[in-house]
């Protein structure tokens, strides 16, 4: 109970020792990449865990799936046009592109190319459900190791914090919400939603909070 109190009282990324000073630091420290890059990457190892899963695909994915159906767009294509209009949200939001935007949307896809040939893709349903919840907890880890190195969000956490600094509301809550719209949106467009994608939606929340928390404890503070 204390722990659940705790993922959702956490209302700002906190800093450690290898965290830039801003997000537009061109110039980072190697340690402050490292960890941004391997957040980056288990944020798409993650993702690559819940679609090996066969049992549903990230609420953003419907969402370009939904997108896709009605303009006869390519999902990449979607994808990246969904990408285009958070960024446009986050000028009144005043958040700003650094290093790990870009890295973001490099790191993710090759982190998910490279590893889904060689992850398991289980045909026992309570297996598949497993590999889900481990795919959402390794994304959310990922999430919270890279926003955390405070080099630049990517589209959809950027907008996540944004939201979080004009509302004061928890970041599990304030993504939830942003994983309901989306998903809710894709479906009405007719995107494809499966158990993994109601898991992400109400999971990946709370697992960021985690993955804040898990880095905060275990490195120390500046």
């Amino acid at each position: 109970m204390k722990l659940i109190r705790l993922i959702f009282s956490i209302k700002n990324v906190p800093t450690v020792k290898w965290s830039s000073t801003h997000p537009l630091n061109y110039k980072p420290r190697f340690n402050t990449l490292f960890f941004l890059s391997l957040g980056v990457f288990l944020f798409g190892l993650g993702d690559a865990i819940l679609i090996s899963s066969s049992i549903g695909v990230s609420p953003w994915t419907v969402l370009a799936q939904g997108i896709s159906n009605i303009t006869n767009l390519s999902i990449g294509t979607s994808t990246f046009i969904i990408s285009i209009a958070i960024l446009i949200l986050w000028i009144p939001l005043k958040q700003q592109p650094g290093i790990g935007t870009i890295l973001n949307a490099i790191i993710i896809a090759a982190a998910i190319d490279l590893t889904l040939p060689y992850l398991s893709h289980p045909s026992s349903y309570p297996i598949q459900v497993f590999q889900a919840i481990i795919g959402i907890l390794v994304t959310g880890l990922g999430s919270g190791t890279y926003l955390i190195a405070n080099l630049g969000a990517g589209p959809r956490d950027g907008l996540m914090v944004g939201l979080q600094k004009k509302t004061n509301m928890p970041i599990a809550i304030v993504r939830t919400i942003l994983e309901i719209t989306a998903v809710t949106s894709g479906w009405i467009l007719g995107g494809i939603v499966g158990l993994g994608t109601v898991l992400f939606v109400f999971g990946i929340g709370p697992s960021i909070a985690i993955g804040l928390i898990v880095v905060e404890k275990i490195f120390p503070k500046p």
